[in-house]
């Protein structure tokens, strides 16, 4: 069963920066951006929240057409769709990875100063 994605005509920009508003996304996709090319497990996130989290944040950025979903047996593998999000607004991911790959996990942000 293939999940829908948009198409790259249906990109939006409102949807794409609305999607990345968010913490956990924002760590998603510098994780996604420091293994390009690499189509990563939804577990391989685990760290970030819990299984029904994560999904919703994962449908999120598949629905805004940030990444590729495909399920492969009982996995997910997730993929930036970088070339799509170029071609649509370019240098737009570069400004956002260049961003969010510096970010330490959300977990991280959130916790107390000593």
């Amino acid at each position: 069963m293939m999940l829908p994605h948009p198409t790259v005509e249906q990109l939006s920009l409102h949807t794409v920066l609305s999607a990345l508003g968010d913490p956990t996304r924002l760590a998603i996709v510098g994780d996604l951006a420091r293994r390009e090319g690499t189509a990563l497990s939804c577990s391989h996130f685990s760290g970030l929240g819990s299984k029904s989290n994560l999904s919703y944040h994962i449908a999120k950025m598949r629905e805004a057409g940030i990444i590729r979903v495909e399920p492969c047996g009982t996995a997910r593998l997730v993929t930036l769709r970088r070339a799509d999000l170029d071609s649509r607004f370019p240098g737009l991911l570069d400004s956002i990875i260049s961003t969010a790959v510096s970010m330490p996990p959300p977990e991280k942000r959130l916790a107390p100063v000593d």
